[in-house]
């Protein structure tokens, strides 16, 4: 995967890259006897000229509250609604490609969330077919809203 900057939510970055930082979570989480769960997301947001994409892994302890990584990137690529929200899962799917090996190893579900309304009133309904098919294709569990938090609430505050 490519070498990405990474941060947690206090703003300290990752200074190893995220295989070996998620790898040291899924140890120490394990031998903590939490039951982790991941979930993958990206949300953007269009500022002017440029557009801010915010990916985020999503490390839920059952029952015992979460935390997460982030990664955020911008490009002054102008692109259409439904350009944007598939730019948003091949940039999940990319992320989530590069560790699920490390998620099967450790026991680990993974799903990847996709900021995209089910409601066929929304512009982002557009992606939808597309999204769902790349993301299960890849053999992912695939989440629209109302339950992609991953994208629709992690990433999304991010980028705002």
């Amino acid at each position: 995967m490519e070498q990405r900057q990474w941060r947690k939510l206090n703003g300290e970055k990752i200074r190893r890259p995220i295989e070996d930082e998620v790898r040291a979570v899924l140890v120490r989480e394990k031998e903590m006897g939490h039951q982790l769960k991941v979930c993958i997301g990206t949300d953007s947001q269009v500022k002017g000229k440029e557009t801010e994409f915010g990916t985020v892994i999503v490390f839920i302890r059952k029952g015992k509250g979460g935390f997460m990584y982030i990664h955020n990137e911008t490009t002054k690529q102008k692109m259409n609604i439904k350009q944007r929200m598939l730019t948003e899962v091949a940039m999940s799917i990319d992320v989530a490609y590069g560790l699920c090996r490390l998620f099967t190893l450790y026991n680990v579900d993974m799903e990847v969330h996709a900021d995209i309304n089910t409601n066929p009133s929304f512009k982002s309904n557009d992606a939808l077919k597309e999204a769902m098919g790349y993301i299960m294709g890849m053999g992912f569990a695939f989440k629209a809203k109302p339950e992609a938090f991953a994208s629709s609430n992690c990433a999304n505050k991010v980028v705002q």
